[in-house]
């Protein structure tokens, strides 16, 4: 049966609120109203220990007793919440007569007022009442919260949209893997200048009236420059425009992100960071490659293998590498595995070291091919293993797959 009700949204502050039990559903309940500013009050003559600490903290009033109907005197809101039903009864008698309206946790039919399914996001408060129905009017709820927060849900017209530059790292190249904050800030955009490992599947969801700048486009080669990547940022934000600067990964690492931070900060454009999930981290773990592990590796070193070892604009020291007994995790490697796994076994490391190369991380075609320090130069070239693709080396890689080995 389907009940006609009025919805509204109450002002509770500063309002004095009654809870009548202190089992688990007021101890769900009592947060909220705490949070919407109301003077609560219990009255149970037992609490839970969490509502005990509110009480014990001077967020709530405990009445240490049975409900009396002189409780609800100079109260503007009521909520049953016993287990009892003779009580949950006494208590819509007393608001009934006072005219309170009532929350009964026991029976909806009886109650002058339901608990609606609260969600709140970016100055919104989102509340469904599904008749009765608590788990539908949850799971929409969380439906609506969510799509407001990664921007799907409200127009683009109806957001805060702040001009400035905003990092965002991706993730690994899977669309689901990109943060909350992330694909809002997308959303929210108008314009986006876009990596070619930036997700490729969440540029299809910009409105039609974003501008989308392929950074692989840009004048100066075949790969931007960085200067001209920082020109059309600082240049649209300077226009007024919500800039999105989208990487794969972390903007942070190995991106070349705070290069981008720096020019801003310079042109005096406001920027923000978003982080992404980074590869060496996410891509293991993907592949179910731990890079720590309780009494195996106790640390993890990221390296970039894009120049080898020896190339005198490297910074790495090879040799100190070598000596680490933890876990070396290698971005773009490819080419230089060879030569950087021959110069960690000439730095003392083991030829015999579990080498784990996962190719094409986070999207459809990932494959992983194993290998130890010795046998890696062979085993890419059998295997045809072509960038992208995160290398690890320690051994986590045993751990995770033995019989590899």
């Amino acid at each position: 049966m389907d009940f006609p009700i009025y919805p509204s949204g109450l002002r509770l502050s500063g309002r004095r609120v009654v809870v009548v039990g202190g089992g688990q559903v007021a101890q769900r309940r009592v947060p909220a109203l705490i949070a919407a500013g109301a003077a609560v009050s219990v009255v149970s003559p037992h609490v839970t220990p969490s509502l005990e600490g509110l009480a014990g903290s001077g967020e709530i009033a405990w009445i240490e007793r049975g409900f009396q109907a002189a409780d609800l005197d100079d109260t503007w809101y009521v909520i049953a919440a016993t287990r009892d039903t003779a009580v949950n009864e006494a208590v819509s008698r007393a608001a009934e007569e006072r005219r309170i309206f009532c929350v009964r946790a026991d029976d909806a039919v009886e109650a002058t007022a339901w608990t609606p399914a609260v969600g709140r996001e970016a100055g919104l408060t989102v509340a469904i009442l599904g008749n009765r129905d608590p788990r539908r009017s949850a799971t929409v709820r969380d439906e609506v919260v969510a799509s407001l927060r990664d921007g799907s849900l409200a127009s683009r017209h109806q957001r805060a949209r702040i001009p400035g530059v905003t990092l965002v790292g991706g993730g690994p190249g899977d669309p689901e893997l990109i943060t909350v904050a992330g694909r809002k800030a997308l959303m929210d955009a108008d314009v986006v200048v876009a990596d070619r490992l930036a997700p490729r599947e969440l540029l299809s969801e910009l409105p039609a009236d974003v501008e989308l700048v392929d950074v692989a486009k840009l004048p100066r080669g075949s790969a931007a420059s960085q200067e001209s990547i920082n020109e059309v940022i600082v240049d649209r934000a300077r226009a007024g425009k919500a800039v999105v600067r989208f990487k794969g990964g972390d903007s942070f690492v190995f991106g070349r992100g705070y290069e981008e931070v720096l020019a801003c900060q310079e042109a005096g454009v406001p920027v923000r960071i978003v982080p992404g999930l980074t590869s060496p981290v996410t891509v293991p773990g993907l592949a179910g490659i731990p890079v720590t592990h309780r009494g195996v590796a106790h640390d993890f070193v990221v390296i970039s293998g894009h120049l080898p070892p020896g190339h005198p604009e490297s910074l790495t020291d090879w040799s100190a590498v070598a000596g680490l007994h933890g876990t070396v995790v290698l971005m773009m490697a490819v080419q230089n595995a060879p030569a950087i796994a021959s110069a960690l076994v000439g730095g003392g490391r083991d030829p015999g070291t579990p080498v784990a190369v996962v190719c094409d991380g986070a999207m459809p075609t990932q494959r992983t091919v194993y290998a130890t320090l010795g046998s890696l130069a062979g085993v890419l070239e059998a295997e045809g293993v072509r960038p992208p693709a995160i290398i690890v080396v320690g051994e986590v890689v045993r751990v995770a797959c033995p019989e590899a080995f």
